[in-house]
């Protein structure tokens, strides 16, 4: 072959070899696409969740373990997507949680009024009726040994929760328990109607130590709270208590109207709390010109158990110089209103949507209130039985006296 014809043939060649990459990378090209496009079919890849799609359907083609069904994977992506909000307070609820929730709230379900203890591990359930509730009114006594609910055994392995949601039903039903009395050997049949429980919230002493300190506990804020506490205070200076201790401690909240009025016994008038929601005006709670307990020194008692209704309440009387808040730490940091909104399938979700502020504009929500004097809690405190925060409070009262004098 002559030089001219070898460098044609050459030419030729290479064309070829150009061709034949360009065809080779043009398929390569089409059967990655192809891919793709098996991928993408159902997958609207303009949409802002177009990659969501498209990453499941790459996990449903190529995950070798047990994939989710579409409604366990649509609840993924609402906790998923409500974590980016960093709000423990804004959160998804499921079908059947959310029915339980319900019917909760519409109050549907009665008890007998005791409370159900178990001093040792798997030991005896021991029975304490709370006064004028139905229980009490049936027979039980203070100390009962449960033996069994409806003929049910309470046997050593189940919970106190287990044998509590034995008692508990719906409102009108009986339940019978079989008890035996502190007094007597032979067990006996307790038949009770299940009813609304009525729990005081306020409860109220002079201490031992100094009869002129009053102590007030309250435990929740209901709508008779305002009422209860009145009361209480009425009566503590009826017995000429100078000085007065609120434990608040444990205290999770409840109603915000009940919060402002138990203010309004100490508080003359002025801001409780101001609470901003989306696209309103921030808004002011404020107390009445009257009060019942103005001027007696006040300590309050809080600790992380300490939350909500019970935070705005300690959180005014603090900053409005009013009380001396005493505690073994700062309070829970609960002070945030949730709007809850039903799905079509049952399930829901709970929404922040205000928040609050003590009258100092101080947020309550996460941020919680320290204690003016904080306590430390030893565990010879806790093994002794000595309640370290009320003692101290005890002497700041006592301090505070004698500056007054």
């Amino acid at each position: 072959m002559s030089e001219k014809a070898r460098n044609i043939f050459a030419l030729i060649l290479l064309g070829l070899l150009a061709v034949s990459a360009f065809v080779a990378g043009y398929f390569a090209n089409d059967l990655v696409e192809l891919r793709r496009g098996d991928v993408v079919v159902s997958a609207d890849s303009s949409s802002e969740l177009g990659p969501f799609w498209e990453a499941w359907q790459y996990i449903d083609g190529n995950f070798i373990g047990e994939l989710p069904d579409s409604e366990e994977r649509a609840y993924g992506a609402i906790r998923g997507s409500m974590a980016l909000l960093d709000d423990p307070y804004t959160f998804f609820v499921e079908p059947v949680a959310r029915e339980q929730e319900r019917q909760s709230l519409q109050g549907t379900f009665g008890g007998i009024g005791a409370t159900l203890t178990r001093p040792e591990e798997g030991g005896p359930i021991i029975l304490e009726p709370i006064p004028g509730n139905p229980a009490e009114l049936a027979g039980i006594e203070f100390g009962d040994e449960l033996l069994a609910v409806d003929g049910t055994a309470v046997a050593p392995e189940m919970t106190v929760a287990d044998v509590a949601n034995l008692i508990r039903g719906e409102k009108g039903t009986t339940v019978v328990l079989t008890v035996r009395h502190p007094s007597q050997d032979e067990p006996v049949d307790i038949e009770i109607e299940r009813g609304d429980i009525l729990i005081p919230s306020v409860t109220y002493r002079t201490l031992p130590e100094n009869e002129k300190i009053g102590y007030i506990q309250l435990t929740r804020f209901s709508g008779e709270s305002g009422s209860e506490m009145a009361e209480a205070l009425t009566a503590l200076q009826d017995r000429d208590v100078e000085m007065l201790v609120l434990d608040l401690r444990g205290n999770g909240g409840g109603l915000l109207d009940a919060a402002v009025s138990v203010a309004d016994l100490f508080l003359d008038e002025g801001p409780v709390l101001y609470q901003r929601s989306k696209g309103e005006d921030e808004r002011v709670y404020n107390t009445s010109s009257e009060t019942l307990a103005p001027d007696l020194p006040l300590i309050i008692l809080v600790d992380g158990g300490t939350a909500s209704a019970a935070e705005i309440l300690a959180g005014a009387l603090q900053d409005r110089e009013r009380a001396t808040l005493v505690g073994s730490g700062p309070t829970y940091g609960k002070g945030s209103v949730q709007l809850v909104f039903d799905l079509s399938d049952g399930s829901s979700v709970h929404v922040t949507s205000s928040r609050w502020y003590t009258p100092d504009h101080n947020q309550l929500d996460r941020d919680g209130l320290q204690p003016d004097v904080l306590v430390v809690v030893t565990q010879d405190d806790i093994d002794n039985g000595r309640d370290a925060v009320l003692n101290q409070a005890i002497m700041e009262l006592k301090n505070l006296a004698i500056a007054d004098k």
